[in-house]
């Protein structure tokens, strides 16, 4: 059988074909392409049209090396950001992103009408700048609030491209559910958030599970495209629930996706929603039945992505394979009291542009001094971010009161050894890296239990061990790094950076 899981990151984009033979699923990425914010009359917005037609390019791919066999394709892709459609069926505005300073301009707003603290109960979604109930409201306080008005339906950016391929507007619920605008008790949206911030219900298409055939392709769509018909299926379109599913983890282990986030979570059957979850930023995240998420962002390798491009900018024009080098260097010659860090959450680093100078001054806010050379500026960015894994992970066992005893590092920094490493050592736990491409994984999992190939999860992730390989690292220096890890807990670096409005 061949499945296609289409996964659209903040930083890149590909299609992937799944062959599922013999019991064993062979991944192989089918196209890709770089994907990034462009600015447009100010605003951050998302070249969509170019995507689509890296979509089709990526199928007609896919149809030529199956003999135009496909059995069914998912979309995954970063949630909260979404396309308006009007009457005529037309985009009525570019499709904003997340980072957009505009959230940040009119977050004060947004809380004004309803406090953080109610909006977490009812939701448990992280309060973060990126959220999609902000975005509307900033449209409302900036001027745009007609194309609100005017919008037929609002669809998200996977449900957008289902909506492209089969003629059908759905709204898939793991993107639904981490808007600020969901009600777990309620399992729809919230009419008392909607109502407080006057936004049409009927602006919303149908909410659909996971698992759900929306349509098959379309004649104008096959077409197009030069293939036969087949059908889409509403996966777990929030890339964060795809990868999830997709990992390979045993037992309480915490999963880390690292991408251009990194989400830092486990799996629960329902959703935890606290005071305490409120006060570190903890997000509730809808998953498949029995796969929900309880997590935190951690900023991730968005910073190193901005590190390269101003470096390619500016003349050099480094490999992540370099960078790992160059990093593993810098921590063999340096002696432990000579290690430094920052705080990845920062507010500062949520925003493009000017990443190194903002390393150095984190660096230098933090320890006293700046990386001596890009080597140093890399492994403090890794140790950063692994002292955020282990934050996250022992608040997770306060919340769940399970103890996590093994993390699952998942996603494409899942492929640097040198994370990983750093990850084992600092959190004290054995690391398991892989599968890099665990978004894609997870996708194809739910198009397997929608067609009823599998009948669980469970089935579908021993399948998954039997066919990928996986690396295991074990943690090294413990009692070093309990020492080092403990006066950086002290100084309250770990935790002041979930302050709301920031991001998470």
């Amino acid at each position: 059988m061949n499945y296609l899981a289409f996964d659209l990151g903040g930083s890149s984009g590909k299609l992937s074909l799944a062959r599922f033979e013999n019991g064993i699923i062979q991944m192989e990425k089918v196209h890709a392409f770089p994907n990034r914010p462009v600015s447009i009359s100010g605003h951050l917005c998302w070249d969509i049209c170019a995507i689509y037609e890296e979509l089709c390019k990526g199928i007609q791919k896919a149809a030529a090396l199956t003999d135009n066999r496909i059995d069914g394709i998912g979309f995954d892709s970063f949630c909260n950001d979404f396309a308006l459609i009007g009457t005529d069926g037309q985009l009525l505005a570019p499709v904003g992103c997340y980072r957009d300073e505009k959230t940040a301009r009119c977050q004060a707003h947004t809380y004004s009408i309803m406090p953080p603290e109610d909006l977490y109960r009812i939701n448990g979604n992280q309060i973060a700048l990126f959220n999609t109930l902000l975005q509307l409201d900033a449209m409302r306080q900036e001027g745009q609030g007609d194309l609100l008005d005017q919008a037929k339906h609002l669809l998200f950016v996977s449900d957008l491209f289902t909506w492209l391929l089969t003629g059908v507007p759905v709204t898939e619920y793991t993107t639904a559910s981490v808007t600020q605008m969901y009600d777990y008790g309620e399992d729809n949206w919230s009419d008392q958030i909607l109502r407080a911030f006057d936004i049409r219900k009927d602006l919303f298409t149908p909410l659909v599970k996971p698992g759900t055939v929306v349509g098959m392709t379309s004649e104008s769509f096959c077409k197009k495209n030069g293939t036969k018909a087949f059908p889409v299926t509403a996966v777990c379109q929030h890339d964060t629930a795809s990868a999830f599913l997709g990992s390979v983890g045993d037992g309480d282990c915490a999963i880390i996706s690292t991408g251009t986030w990194c989400l830092v979570g486990v799996e629960t059957e329902r959703p935890v929603i606290t005071k305490e979850g409120y006060a570190a930023n903890v997000a509730n995240e809808g998953g498949y039945a029995g796969h929900h998420r309880l997590l935190r962002n951690v900023m991730g390798t968005w910073i190193l992505q901005e590190f390269l491009r101003e470096a390619k900018n500016n003349g050099t024009d480094y490999t992540f394979e370099e960078l790992d080098r160059m990093a593993a260097q810098s921590l063999k010659n340096a002696s432990p009291e000579e290690w430094i860090w920052f705080d990845v959450d920062a507010p500062a680093f949520f925003r493009p542009g000017n990443m190194s100078e903002k390393i150095d001054q984190g660096c230098l806010k933090a320890c006293g001094r700046r990386p001596a050379d890009t080597g140093e500026l890399v492994c403090a960015v890794y140790i950063s971010l692994a002292l955020k894994y282990r934050y996250t992970i022992e608040l997770l066992e306060r919340m769940t009161g399970r103890a996590i005893a093994s993390v699952n590092m998942i996603g494409g920094g899942s492929r640097s050894r040198l994370m990983c490493r750093i990850t084992a050592d600092v959190c004290g736990r054995p690391v398991t890296a892989g599968p890099a491409d665990a978004a894609a994984c997870g996708n194809v999992l739910v198009q397997m239990l929608s067609g009823g190939v599998i009948s669980s999860v469970e089935e579908g992730r021993g399948i998954l061990r039997e066919s990928i390989s996986v690396s295991v690292y074990d943690p090294q220096d413990k009692v070093l790094w309990d020492s080092r890890y403990q006066i950086v807990k002290e100084n309250g670096f770990c935790n002041k950076s979930s302050e709301k409005g920031g991001t998470g």
